[in-house]
């Protein structure tokens, strides 16, 4: 094996495999790229047995073959290398020499026959999808996937095709739950909803936010999502599993809501979280006539309380938050108010952008 390539188009494909070659590991070669050189030009595969990414890159191929290399390592080579051109070529041993102006390295690596083989690419029904859509609907909801390994159906988003060309995203950690409703016009031809680990998301946002205006396609087999955009695919095995009926967990529309601008309700979080319980993040929202009062103790510290004015009549109410999970909606949100339902001590809090209801945040309440 042995081919020329710019440098910057190697230090891509290497920049792509990162979050996927496994560094601790087990199985070492897993930590490994497999770089395949033939008359098409260079592929890069990455593989850690669950998300498999390969990316095919213009060359100049003199000889082709196949070997894996160090990801990080060769990463690492390339990203430091003086010109705008470098020459791969594999000599015994399982070495190849990089050249690259006055530089050179010898990277040892491992025989290509032992790279595991990627999973056969299911026979899915690929929609073009829209990349700033789905770039939305996964930064408005991944921060409430669960992190509790225990609870793995909770590990990922689900995804639902919903009527008329509309697809529904959720994530719930069991405290907090986000759901974004989208138009994305396409059959993914799916009988019921698919769960898609978290790894798989942060890698599928790394390529989209390459170049969001990108033609990119999804879609969905059995047991594994595929997506693909120019030069590019990857499969992300699907978590097996049942996600819980999350319509349970989003309280019926109350009869009257809080509506209040969102940057200043978010400025007024994160000053009175400062005094807020290190472990609980709990802060108190008493509501009461035309005004809502937002507060946090501490025995260690002390309190803080600040007064938001707000259009409200009726009995006063108060109930505990956890002051992190309602910036976390309200930062992902880009409306310039937000609608927010507050019922009693025991009721979930439910956010919305003010008028539109493609987007729930459903946040329980805390005793504090």
């Amino acid at each position: 094996m042995e081919f020329r390539i710019a440098s910057e188009e190697l230090a891509k494909a290497l920049f792509r495999a990162q979050g996927i070659a496994e560094r601790k590991t087990t199985i070492p070669i897993l930590a490994n790229v497999l770089v395949q050189a033939t008359k098409a030009g260079v592929s890069l595969t990455a593989f850690d047995l669950d998300i498999g990414l390969v990316s095919n890159h213009p060359a100049e191929v003199l000889k082709e073959g196949a070997i894996t290399l160090g990801s990080k390592h060769l990463f690492d080579i390339v990203k430091a290398l003086p010109e705008a051109q470098v020459t791969l070529k594999l000599t015994t041993n399982n070495a190849v020499e990089i050249t690259s102006g006055n530089s050179h390295f010898k990277l040892l690596g491992m025989p290509a026959e032992e790279y595991p083989a990627l999973p056969k690419e299911e026979k899915s029904s690929l929609v073009k999808a829209d990349g700033k859509t789905l770039l939305e609907m996964i930064a408005k909801t991944t921060f409430a996937i669960s992190s509790d390994e225990t609870r793995y159906i909770l590990n990922g988003l689900y995804f639902e095709p919903g009527e008329k060309g509309k697809v529904k995203v959720v994530a719930t950690d069991g405290h907090r739950l986000s759901l974004v409703e989208r138009t994305m016009e396409g059959d993914f031809k799916l009988k019921k909803g698919v769960i898609i680990p978290r790894k798989g998301l942060l890698e599928l946002r790394r390529l989209i936010d390459e170049a969001p205006e990108a033609e990119c396609f999804l879609g969905f087999g059995d047991t594994s999502a595929v997506f693909k955009k120019s030069g590019l695919s990857m499969v992300i095995r699907l978590i097996d599993g049942q996600f819980p009926d999350y319509h349970e967990v989003i309280p019926r529309e109350a009869e009257k809501s809080l509506t209040l601008p969102r940057e200043p309700l978010l400025a007024t979080l994160k000053r009175i979280s400062l005094l807020a319980e290190e472990k609980s993040h709990a802060v108190r929202f008493e509501l009461s006539e035309n005004r809502l009062r937002v507060s946090s103790q501490n025995s260690d510290l002390g309190e803080a309380r600040e007064d938001i004015p707000v259009d409200h009549t009726g009995p006063k109410v108060e109930v505990g938050f956890n002051a992190r999970y309602i910036i976390d909606v309200l930062t992902v949100m880009d409306s310039e108010n937000v609608s927010f339902e507050i019922v009693d001590e025991q009721s979930p809090g439910v956010l919305r952008p003010a008028g539109d209801k493609s987007y729930t945040a459903v946040i329980m309440p805390m005793r504090i």
